[in-house]
């Protein structure tokens, strides 16, 4: 049954273990940061175009429509892409992560079975029901803080630096460990839990996916401080845009087997992970091209408003940013018109994916870079909001802060420009862009896995094989 924005919000209320700087929050709802990142879940169940007709469950959120073909990823990257650009160009994650995850499940659960004469597609789709029918929000617990790099799970000094399988029962499992960087997971009804990495047979009680409900015995959250707006009186978007992460602590969590989705197939893991990164990444660039639209915008008026939009200089990191926006585009329309058909399930294209988010993540500093050089050094120094509203200042503040337009105008568009280019959030955003979704590294890594070199071996080979030698 489709939930509106109180329902979801009311939802919420249910007991759940959260921490903010030191301190238990009782409601997420009310709490004066997390409640912030809470509304912003809500209004995604407030908009309007957000449901269809499903075949089998009546109306449903479009998030939850599995992909069978190139326009039903077509679909899915404009839905991102618009609701991206509808909630002031933040991401609205609930809905997208948990069905990027279960998309994935779809996929490797047949394969599992098919191999093992195993029932997890059936769990699958018995849970992606439940989801649907309930239009419920979730996390995606996918990164374990995994300790000591150069060791596997198994072989680390502390076994539960990966989410790990402690006791079996006849009813379910009971898991113990913790997950990093859970995007809205305070906020979330359900959290979904996925294998991280490729595993080895000693591996093998680390290889495990799951759900759990936000308010599962066990389950905690402890909530990265949200600098961008806790304590920062010159907020602007962010005053009601931004989603929070946790540090999501599994403290010995009993799992039914209905809601265990993989169970020791070791082998299974990195396939698990890849379809799930994959899917996750052509999330990544549908929003992040909607995202770039903040700072192509502020840009354009910055430019404006200090009388230089015609500048070469500025013309140049316009088109940067134009190209910065269109390639993250292409690549996701791409990666939709040539996809892959796996289990009846259409994958978006991997390596027009990762092309696409290997250059989100490597040129989004130039972005920073480019805003910064054309609004120029007020955004580090220029007055706070409290001297704006202050009267007495302010007179002079608007005098003496204009340029091609009137003050307030310039001062508006510069503290834009600041929570963009010059504060907690720049700082966010930066980490964000280059290892959200995937490092670089792992781009790479999945880039090169997938990528098709026959054509241009053969081609090279063809041209050799006339040398005579």
């Amino acid at each position: 049954m489709p939930r509106g924005p109180g329902e979801y919000l009311d939802s919420l209320k249910d007991g759940r273990v959260v921490y903010y700087r030191g301190k238990a929050v009782n409601d997420v709802t009310t709490h004066p940061i997390i409640s912030v990142a809470a509304k912003h879940a809500a209004d995604l169940f407030g908009a309007e175009d957000r449901l269809y007709d499903g075949p089998n469950y009546g109306k449903i959120s479009r998030y939850f429509k599995i992909p069978r073909s190139t326009n039903d990823l077509i679909d899915r990257h404009r839905l991102i892409y618009n609701d991206t650009m509808r909630f002031d160009g933040m991401f609205n994650i609930v809905q997208a992560i948990g069905s990027d995850a279960l998309f994935s499940l779809m996929i490797i659960a047949r394969k599992v079975d098919t191999k093992y004469g195993t029932h997890y597609l059936d769990r699958v789709m018995k849970y992606y029901e439940y989801v649907v029918k309930n239009d419920l929000a979730m996390a995606v617990a996918q990164t374990d803080v995994k300790g000591d790099r150069s060791k596997r799970p198994h072989e680390q000094p502390d076994p539960d630096l990966y989410v790990r399988v402690v006791e079996v029962r006849n009813d379910g499992i009971v898991v113990n460990g913790a997950k990093i960087h859970t995007t809205q997971g305070p906020v979330a009804n359900e959290i979904i839990f996925l294998p991280y990495r490729a595993m080895v047979e000693g591996d093998r009680d680390y290889a495990v996916a799951f759900a759990v409900p936000a308010n599962a015995k066990g389950v905690k959250f402890i909530v990265r401080p949200a600098l961008e707006y806790d304590g920062n009186p010159n907020a602007v978007n962010a005053r009601a845009r931004f989603e929070v992460e946790s540090l999501t602590i599994l403290d010995h969590v009993f799992v039914p087997w209905d809601r265990v989705f993989l169970f020791r197939e070791w082998e299974f893991a990195g396939p698990l992970a890849w379809y799930f990164a994959t899917y996750h990444r052509f999330t990544a660039v549908s929003y992040r091209a909607a995202t770039s639209n903040l700072y192509l915008g502020t840009a354009l008026l910055a430019a404006r408003a200090n009388g230089i939009e015609n500048a070469p200089h500025v013309r140049d990191w316009i088109v940067q940013m134009i190209m910065y926006k269109e390639i993250m585009r292409m690549g996701a329309i791409t990666a939709a018109l040539e996809p892959l058909i796996d289990e009846g399930v259409a994958v978006p294209n991997p390596v027009y994916t990762n092309v696409s988010k290997l250059y989100s993540n490597a040129h989004f500093v130039d972005v920073v870079h480019g805003l910064i050089d054309i609004a120029g050094g007020l955004i580090a120094t220029m007055p706070s909001h409290d001297d704006y509203a202050n009267s007495e200042e302010r007179q002079y503040i608007s005098k003496y802060i204009r340029g091609a337009v009137d003050g307030d105008t310039r001062y508006r568009i510069m503290s834009f420009v600041r929570e963009l280019a010059s504060s907690h959030l720049t700082g966010y955003l930066l980490t964000a862009m280059i290892h959200a979704e995937g490092s670089e590294a792992a781009s790479k890594i999945g880039m090169i896995r997938e990528y098709n070199f026959k054509e241009a071996e053969d081609l090279v080979n063809r041209v050799i094989s006339r040398l005579r030698i």
